[in-house]
């Protein structure tokens, strides 16, 4: 039995053939694109579980495709695949809405291992009880936040981070321990990515956001 549609979108025949070969075989169905424009269609057409996404596309290049989505109110999951190794572009793949990144070359299985991973996530996120911090309320079931009774859209990634630090109020987490829990590993190799992702969470609750910072420790909500 499938375990859900994955749609990748990659313009490298070889490189495309190999990640629907071991995506299949791990039992995902497996669309494939070759272009961005027609990536965003097939998103919209699929509904995927899962995006693999290659970043340096013909016609409409994977950042600005996960743009749209984010933009629209889609938040499918989504791993950035990338030839460049900077930190500039996975920080701006993450910034706006991607849960993972994956630089070529990569191991078809280490891919894999991802999208199992991003998809855990979400699996053990929904399974979460409701949380509560002033008037911030996180529905993990239904994967959503609200500030008042309004509803603010956050990424995946943007959602993790919260819940894991609403999980352990009062509790003061490190920027490793939430890189290891927003994206399920450690290896990005700059807390920049955790202030990122703290930032947009301010601006996107606004002054009901409960997330204070310990100077020269990480982050906590306080109990």
């Amino acid at each position: 039995m499938s375990q859900g549609l994955v749609l990748v979108v990659e313009d490298e025949p070889a490189i495309a053939e190999l990640q629907r070969r071991y995506l299949a075989q791990a039992g995902y169905g497996v669309h494939v694109e070759d272009r961005g424009r027609a990536g965003l269609d097939a998103v919209r057409r699929l509904r995927p579980v899962l995006v693999v996404l290659d970043v340096g596309l013909p016609d409409l290049d994977g950042v600005e495709l996960c743009r749209r989505l984010r933009e629209a109110g889609d938040w499918t999951p989504v791993l950035f695949v990338t030839a460049r190794d900077d930190e500039v572009d996975r920080i701006i793949g993450l910034e706006i809405g991607g849960d993972d990144y994956l630089t070529k070359p990569f191991s078809p299985r280490e891919m894999v291992a991802r999208v199992k991973a991003v998809l855990r996530r979400a699996q053990d996120a929904a399974r979460s009880d409701v949380l509560v911090s002033g008037s911030v309320r996180l529905d993990a079931r239904a994967r959503s936040v609200t500030v008042g009774g309004d509803p603010v859209a956050l990424t995946l990634t943007e959602f993790n981070l919260l819940a894991a630090l609403m999980r352990t109020r009062g509790r003061v987490l490190g920027r490793t321990e939430l890189l290891a829990q927003a994206w399920g590993q450690a290896d990005y190799g700059a807390s920049r990515t955790v202030d990122v992702h703290v930032a947009q969470l301010r601006a996107k609750l606004g002054d009901a956001c409960p997330i204070e910072t310990v100077r020269g420790v990480g982050y906590r909500v306080p109990s």
